[in-house]
């Protein structure tokens, strides 16, 4: 690129900025700004804070062909390096400007776009303008809120408070259909998925063969046989759950016709539907067994 077309392409970028507004000043730039906080630079052509090049720059005051983009960045890096307790929006606003100047090189030694290509400097001019802007209302916003009045500094609790009671009202938005469903899964919730099954008060027949050989040891005796008594007399007395006496009648019975098989005892009836008689023919029911298993019995 010769210098007339470096020149050219200069007065053009600069007729491009030209017609934008210059940035709102912003705290801790420029003049008033702390020597240390301050991004100096010392390159081949310029020496002084980034934002002053900055404004040389869009007013055509300096020759951004001389000036070296690798020493802008090298400086910059220094800059960050050196300034650990630098304000992070100070180092952002100093950033924006080294990539400003970056581009406004980089425009001066890449040839020229055709018409339609590439992004176009008014846009990114426009842009670059629209996020300095954004980022001093973030920080006067963030300022603003730290002026706010504070519990406990600005302002401070009622010493005794009135002890007004809060009344809340509870608006509900549900259907029938809701209310209904809600209480369903409370209850299944409540009720779990397990079955137990129901226990009943049953006479087993362990229990049925120990009762009758109790009773059939104690029965008069006529010579080695005792007298004939019923089946009733054995069932169990002042017991009222029905269940259990039914339970009751038939152990005793099945107890009866295992003793008569066993040859224990003689069973008579007089007919169908009678009451059930039977008696004792020996004196001892030790070796009494059910089903195979020994009973325990007492005379």
């Amino acid at each position: 690129m010769t210098h007339d077309n470096a020149i050219a392409e200069e007065a053009a970028l600069a007729a491009t900025l030209s017609s934008f507004e210059e940035d709102p000043p912003r705290e801790g730039l420029g003049e008033g700004m702390h020597a240390a906080d301050a991004f100096l630079l010392n390159l081949d052509g310029y020496e002084g804070p980034i934002d002053v090049l900055l404004g040389m720059a869009r007013d055509q005051k300096v020759d951004l062909a001389k000036i070296s983009i690798l020493q802008l960045a090298r400086q910059y890096l220094q800059f960050i390096e050196r300034a650990h307790q630098l304000e992070l929006d100070l180092a952002a606003e100093y950033l924006v400007m080294a990539a400003w100047l970056a581009y406004l090189k980089s425009r001066l030694l890449l040839p020229r776009e055709k018409d339609g290509e590439g992004p176009d400097a008014h846009a990114m001019a426009e842009a670059l303008q629209f996020q300095l802007r954004r980022l001093e209302a973030m920080k006067q916003a963030a300022e603003n809120m730290f002026k706010l009045p504070q519990l406990g500094m600005g302002i401070y609790r009622r010493g005794m408070p009135e002890g007004l009671r809060t009344t809340y009202n509870s608006i509900y938005d549900l259907s029938l259909y809701d209310v209904l469903r809600a209480y369903g899964d409370i209850k299944q919730r409540a009720k779990g998925g397990q079955y137990e099954l129901p226990t009943f008060h049953l006479m087993s027949m362990e229990a049925a063969m120990e009762r009758m050989t109790r009773m059939l040891g104690k029965l008069p005796r006529n010579g080695q046989c005792s007298v004939w008594t019923t089946l009733d007399s054995f069932l169990p007395e002042k017991n009222t759950d029905k269940l259990y006496m039914r339970s009751s009648l038939a152990s005793l019975l099945t107890v009866t016709l295992e003793l008569a098989k066993q040859g224990k005892i003689e069973v008579r009836q007089d007919g169908p539907f009678r009451p059930v008689y039977m008696r004792a023919t020996t004196e001892k029911f030790d070796d009494v067994t059910m089903e195979g298993n020994a009973v325990a019995t007492g005379t």
